[in-house]
């Protein structure tokens, strides 16, 4: 079973720590849906694997689309020249035809060689004999895609390694921002710090939107703020400046409007069950969403009870599809997105 993203974390970071202390595996099957993860530990085993000087003779890097099986395993076998080790780097491995074959060389690998097989989008077979292979001799990293709700708080915990801490609506403003993008927020992140005074050790709203190029005050985040508190003028108004963004998309909108309304049906079932439920009540009604917003969430089921948040819902998937090119007329994407935020309101 894939293993959850403070785990992958954790292990990444573990890897990257012994690579810089010089310990290695003999192989390395770096994959999954994510790429941050994967490619973090491969640009770190190259960095660390050899001295500059050493790399001429002992560092193979290659694509698994220009390679077969055999010409990896022809090079893993080579014994380095004038350093302690080599290493053979297999990016884009999902292209590698008949990797499985990989498994007779991961059955007995060459001490002196480092081999890297980084795939991207793909995972091999773990009931097959390259998978097990690699589990006995050699490390294997897997990471999954995380979903939209989980993205403020890995942000958290990415800042948190950094030595930052990051205020939850900063978080979930740069998760509207990049998606489940985790290096793009990597990018954004290193992109801050530069900008940041000397010394600074907390990311706000403000720090975001300087530094990003996204303003909370006309975000999908701020609509959804304004729905639960059925701050009607406000609503309309953020709705009709995030609709005309070159970057709207309405069914990633629409998706966006879903979410927080499923939350808020879940949230107002668990209320009509535990009329006062625990903190760990509501973390497991409102996953992903982080306890600073709880209190918006009580406004939004006493705004939208369940015939009402049910409505909306039904709302949602009429709209989503209109705006998929179904029964939509000559409406355009922004004049149905304003509509439809109009429409939940009353």
């Amino acid at each position: 079973m894939a293993k959850g993203f403070a785990d992958t974390d954790a292990q990444c970071r573990s890897i990257v720590e012994d690579v810089r202390r010089g310990v290695f595996s003999p192989v390395y099957l770096l994959m999954g849906d994510e790429p941050y993860y994967p490619d973090m530990v491969c640009n770190a085993i190259i960095a660390n694997a050899l001295d500059e000087s050493e790399r001429d003779f002992n560092q193979t890097v290659c694509y698994g689309m220009d390679v077969t099986v055999e010409d990896v395993i022809t090079a893993a076998r080579r014994y380095p020249m004038f350093a302690e080790r080599q290493l053979v780097v297999v990016k884009e491995a999902q292209n590698l035809k008949r990797i499985e074959e990989l498994a007779v060389y991961c059955g007995h690998p060459l001490e002196s060689t480092v081999l890297v097989i980084c795939m991207h989008g793909a995972a091999v077979d773990r009931r097959k004999a390259f998978y097990k292979a690699v589990c006995k001799v050699g490390t294997v990293v897997e990471s999954s895609a995380l979903r939209d709700y989980e993205m403020p708080r890995w942000i958290a915990s990415f800042y948190a390694s950094r030595g930052l801490d990051i205020s939850p609506d900063a978080a979930a403003l740069l998760a509207e921002f990049a998606g489940t993008d985790l290096s793009k927020i990597a990018v954004e992140t290193d992109k801050i710090l530069h900008n940041l005074p000397e010394g600074t050790s907390a990311v706000s709203v403000g720090d975001i939107e300087r530094n990003v190029g996204i303003s909370r005050q006309y975000s999908v985040f701020e609509l959804t703020k304004e729905l639960s508190y059925r701050n009607a003028a406000r609503a309309l108004k953020v709705a009709a400046y995030y609709a005309a963004s070159p970057k709207f998309s309405m069914p990633m909108a629409v998706s966006a409007l879903f979410t927080h309304f499923y939350r808020i049906l879940k949230y107002g079932a668990l209320l009509m069950s535990v009329p006062r439920p625990s903190p760990s009540d509501k973390a497991k009604a409102l996953p992903g969403v982080n306890p600073y917003f709880y209190k918006e969430y009580d406004s939004a089921v006493a705004n939208y009870p369940l015939k009402k948040c049910m409505a909306v819902v039904a709302l949602l998937r009429e709209y989503d599809f209109k705006g998929k090119g179904g029964n939509a007329g000559e409406a355009t994407p922004d004049r149905l997105f304003v509509e439809l935020v109009a429409r939940i309101l009353n």
